[in-house]
């Protein structure tokens, strides 16, 4: 049973792809599974409803998962993760989202369980992050909904940046260690190759 208030996910997958020659890294296969299948199958029954954050290939996504949602940027222009952030928050209803990149490798068992039990610890935190093996990956998080005006203050500043963004929301972090694990998320076809090998 879950210990955990109602939880959307959403994908970040609204980036151009420029390293990886334009191809939607949600829709690739870096292991064995499609990465939204792969994404999706990962929190299924754990989240109340899914979105992907994305501005192409939705007739794809629904192919894949009939049920899906999906939203655009509120502004075009390709302005990263930290407006896909902002964006959600027009389309979600619960309070709480987990937010996951689309090029993300490795995804934890009990991640929502332990990304909510960081937050709960400090009732000031609007923010938890995953760090694997010490290197953070802010996209990887999980976010209240009382973190949307901050957000929107760091857009409308032109700050983009997500490590200072959160800096704000006095962050927890939920550290996890793999060995064996060389790339979080991949970012360029050269990273998906070593990956493969």
């Amino acid at each position: 049973m879950q210990d955990y208030p109602a939880t959307a996910l959403v994908i970040l997958a609204g980036g151009q792809a420029t390293r990886m020659n334009g191809a939607n890294k949600l829709l690739q296969s870096f292991d064995h599974e499609i990465q939204l299948l792969k994404i999706n199958n990962a929190f299924q029954g754990k989240v109340q409803e899914t979105w992907i954050n994305s501005h192409r290939d939705y007739d794809r996504y629904l192919e894949l998962i009939p049920h899906i949602h999906y939203f655009k940027d509120d502004t075009d222009g390709f302005l990263g993760p930290l407006m896909g952030m902002k964006s959600a928050w027009s389309h979600v209803q619960s309070d709480y989202v987990l937010f996951v990149p689309c090029d993300i490798t490795e995804i934890p068992a009990n991640i929502l369980s332990d990304l909510h039990s960081a937050l709960k610890q400090n009732a000031s935190s609007s923010v938890v992050y995953v760090s694997f093996n010490g290197q953070a990956l802010y996209p990887f998080c999980l976010l209240k909904r009382s973190s949307a005006a901050t957000l929107t203050k760091h857009l409308d500043q032109q700050q983009f940046s997500i490590r200072r963004c959160f800096a704000e929301l006095m962050p927890q972090v939920v550290n996890i260690q793999n060995q064996e694990m060389n790339y979080h998320s991949l970012n360029s076809l050269e990273e998906l190759q070593q990956y493969r090998k």
